[in-house]
Order: C-alpha cells, then sequence, then structure tokens
C-alpha cells in the first residue's frame, strides 16, 4: 500500500504543531514493471491482505504492497540517523533496520547503528511482527526520534535483525511508524504518537492527513493541530467502534441509489497503510458485476469514464468516492482499485479504507475524544 517518500520537515509558526510534508513517487509495480520483473516477482511473493489483522500478532501497512505510495523522513539517535518510514495508521509499531541485519533487504536500506548514537539504551527484549508477504525479527531499544522538529526522548522502537525474502529488498522505505493505538503494539511498546502525548508536545491529543491525488505534492501528516484550509466543508466526526486500528462503524455501501454491499452494517479501518479499498470477497463480486469489471477489476477506461459514485454511508452521512479516484489508470489500462479480503469480525465483515478514499478527504485521527474526522476535499 504506499512508496518511497521525500520529506521536508516544516514547524507551524505557534504552538506545538508540526506539519510532516509528504510526496509521491513511482510505486514499486510500476519500477517493477518497468525493468520487466513484475510477472515473476508476483509469483514468488503469494499475499494474504488479511494477514495484517488476524489477532494475536501485530502487522504492519503492506497490504497493496505493490502500489505502496506516501512516505516521509524520521531521525533517531544524537546525532540523529534519517530514515524514510511509512507513516501508518493500521499498526502501532515503529522499526527500521539495523547494522545487526545482514538480510539483502537491510543491506540497501539505511541501517541504525546504536553505537553512533549517544543517546542509546539497549534492551533484552526482542520484536516479532509478521506480515502478509512474510515477516521481521529484531531487539527493542529506547532513543530520541525526531518527527519533523519533535525530539521524542526514550522512544521504544525496534531495530530490524532479519528481513527474511527479498520483498524488503524492493521496498523504498526503510521502516514503519506506526500510529494506530498501543493495544495493538507489538512487545507492548508504546507508540511514538503516545509518546507525544504523554510529554505534552503537542497543543492538540490528534493528528490529521491530507493526501494529494495524482502526482499532485502537498501531502502531510500534522501532528497537533486540524488544518483550516482543509476543513470550509466542515466536520463529520465518527466514533472509534474499536481502540485497536482506527476501526469505525459503516450502514452500508450504495451505487445509484441502491445498497451493494454492507447491508446489514459492517466494520471499517481508515488505514493510511492500505492504498486501495480492500473489500470482503462477496462484496467485491457484486461490485466488479455492478459496474461491469472483470473478475480481476479491469475495465475498459471508456465504461470506466461512466462509472457512478461508490457511497460509504457512515454515522447517518454519506461519504461519496467518484470513479476518478477508485479507478487506477496505467499506461492505457484501467482497472479498479478494489482488493479483495476475508477477515471476519464479531462485528460483522471488515472494509479497509485505504489511500483511494483518503484522497477524498482530510482525515482527523482524535485520540483525545477517540473519533475519525473527515472533512470532503
Amino acid at each position: 500500500m504506499k512508496l518511497l517518500l521525500l520529506l521536508a520537515l516544516v514547524g507551524l509558526a505557534q504552538g506545538f504543531q508540526t506539519r510532516v510534508p509528504l510526496r509521491k513517487m513511482k510505486s514499486l509495480r510500476q519500477r517493477l514493471q518497468e525493468q520487466g520483473l513484475l510477472e515473476s516477482y508476483l509469483k514468488q511473493h503469494p499475499y494474504n491482505l488479511a494477514a495484517k489483522y488476524f489477532p494475536g500478532i501485530a502487522v504492519e501497512p503492506l497490504e497493496n504492497y505493490m502500489d505502496d505510495e506516501y512516505f516521509g523522513t524520521i531521525s533517531i539517535g544524537t546525532p540523529p540517523q534519517e530514515f524514510t518510514v511509512v507513516f501508518d495508521t493500521g499498526s502501532s509499531n515503529l522499526w527500521v533496520p539495523s547494522v545487526f541485519c545482514s538480510s539483502p533487504a537491510c543491506r540497501n536500506h539505511n541501517r541504525f547503528n546504536p553505537e553512533e548514537s549517544s543517546t542509546f539504551l539497549s534492551t533484552n527484549d526482542t520484536l516479532f511482527i509478521a506480515y502478509g508477504t512474510g515477516s521481521m525479527t529484531g531487539v527493542l531499544g529506547y532513543d530520541t526520534v525526531n518527527v519533523a522538529g519533535i525530539n521524542v526522548r526514550n522512544q521504544i522502537f525496534g531495530l530490524a535483525e532479519t528481513e527474511p525474502g527479498d520483498f524488503f529488498y524492493y521496498t523504498p522505505f526503510d521502516g514503519i511508524l506506526g500510529l494506530a493505538f498501543p493495544s495493538i503494539a507489538s512487545s507492548g511498546a508504546t507508540p511514538v504518537f503516545d509518546n507525544m502525548m504523554i510529554e505534552n508536545l503537542v497543543d492538540r491529543n490528534l493528528f490529521s492527513v491530507y493526501l494529494s491525488r495524482d502526482s499532485q505534492g502537498g501531502s502531510f501528516v500534522l501532528f497537533g493541530a486540524i488544518d483550516p484550509f482543509y476543513t470550509t466543508k466542515g466536520i463529520s466526526w465518527i466514533p472509534v467502534s474499536a481502540e485497536t486500528y482506527w476501526q469505525i462503524t459503516m450502514e452500508s455501501v450504495s451505487v445509484n441509489g441502491a445498497p451493494v454491499a454492507c447491508s446489514s452494517g459492517c466494520q471499517a479501518i481508515v488505514d493510511t497503510g492500505t492504498t486501495l479499498l480492500a473489500v470482503p470477497i462477496p462484496a467485491l463480486r457484486t461490485l466488479l458485476r455492478r459496474l461491469g469489471a472483470s473478475s480481476s477489476g479491469e475495465i475498459s477506461c471508456e465504461a470506466a469514464s461512466r462509472l457512478p459514485d461508490l457511497i460509504f454511508h457512515i454515522h447517518g452521512r454519506y461519504f461519496p468516492v467518484p470513479p476518478r479516484a477508485y479507478v487506477l489508470r496505467s499506461n492505457g489500462y484501467c482497472t479498479l482499485g478494489l482488493q479483495g479480503m476475508d477477515v471476519p469480525t464479531e462485528e460483522g465483515e471488515l472494509w479497509i479504507l485505504g489511500d483511494v478514499f483518503i484522497r477524498e478527504y482530510y482525515v482527523i485521527f482524535d485520540r483525545a475524544n477517540n473519533m475519525v474526522g473527515l472533512s470532503q476535499l
């Protein structure tokens, strides 16, 4: 679900508010296509999106791993060592590769060297995080983490010692910075934003995300504030239904005024770590059929130009996602930005509202009130 991202670090003029600018670059899928490696790579890396949301393990944001796009830069240690990370609302741990890792995936990424940091504290605790395509193992340590000028001292983070396989070798990011709730953090590690709140490093106990469309710049994560420029149409506040992921309750999904999925209600996770809309498999089949796409999601670009909005009914309001958002165009071909997933919950089926959805809304993640705010762009 994302990709390499150059990040300039710019602080706001007043208060403890920090904006992390984000920029889009070519996805892993595009780069492998250009090198003629895509088909063989997909055969070697079977992928299970649902693995991220299985209970009992903490799994990171690589759901749509071929189209990962939004990344930023942080630093760890004294003096600072820089890393490109995914700012992921679908996980809670911070980890980066370390000099203890000899996996090929570590050798071509930035690696943290604790011996070069005067503020590093080691532990004997280990970390294991499972992914849809593999796993990483490592040890936990403490050090100063700088996010756009905010220094979080004694932040616990993972130092990767193994990254099996070659999946991470091709990814343009070094590690992950999770922004979900502490309840799903592997090894009980306190998330970065929780420490920002505990240490009163932000004006407000919330952060907000703007993801630009197409190749436009201006994407950012803003810690401690809501940018009023992006909320001129008002904010719809939605209660979090579970303090794990940023999970909310949906009433239904409709097309042309008729319900097509989630008709009895369902759960949805607002996840910056997923590029596409992840849909329960029965609902996916219905949507593909209703929208005139093939079983793989392919559709003629001419037909795609006439598709209707997908309407998400949430907390008594409706949130449209137009075809310009959910149709992916590449080299003259069109596909729908939907992918199948089956993760049953006690509350029913589960959807993942990834970047396809998020790009249509300025999203506020409010930890003070456990609410998600959506403002249409």
